[in-house]
């Protein structure tokens, strides 16, 4: 085998792996978020998946949840939700808080995509500041997108409908 057949045939083994657990970037810990938004972290409440919001959710996501319960932390006046959902092709871990219906901050806690990354950004997440659920479980404002990052923002966007549909679940 000539040495270029051997090094296409490395390249090619190469770019074919998976991308392993240590691609994930750490922006900001579950614990760190929870301290940022509450001083001391509350206890943790589990919200049940029942059949009653199944269908919303799967209308939100576009496929069905991944677990059957969900913690979430709250206080007198917000929840904070840790969410998950795929970017491209590996989870995006954020973090919501959520005060008065509307979304108070988002954040990027861990990122795990090979690109796309610009979404931890603060100006992008800014752009989460105040939005609400319409009655057809759409944001209130347009997200706007950021080129390369398509998947990602739509994750986000997801996250973010989830966290204001769970918060609105809780509170009634």
């Amino acid at each position: 085998m000539t040495r270029y057949r051997q090094l296409l045939l490395l390249f090619l083994i190469a770019y074919a792996m998976p991308t392993s657990p240590a691609d994930e970037q750490v922006y900001l810990t579950p614990e760190a978020f929870l301290a940022e938004t509450f001083g001391t972290t509350p206890q943790p409440s589990t919200l049940w998946i029942t059949t009653e919001i199944q269908p919303d959710i799967e209308k939100i996501l576009g496929h069905p949840p991944p677990r059957l319960r969900l913690r979430y932390w709250k206080d007198i006046t917000k929840t904070a939700w840790i969410l998950d959902e795929i970017g491209k092709e590996e989870f995006i871990t954020a973090g919501f808080v959520v005060a008065n219906n509307r979304i108070e901050r988002a954040r990027v806690l861990v990122y795990r995509e090979s690109r796309g990354m610009e979404v931890r950004y603060p100006a992008f997440l800014k752009q989460f500041d105040g939005v609400q659920l319409s009655d057809n479980k759409r944001l209130s404002k347009r997200i706007d997108g950021i080129a390369g990052a398509t998947l990602s923002v739509w994750a986000m966007e997801r996250m973010a409908r989830m966290a204001l549909y769970f918060h609105h679940h809780v509170q009634q």
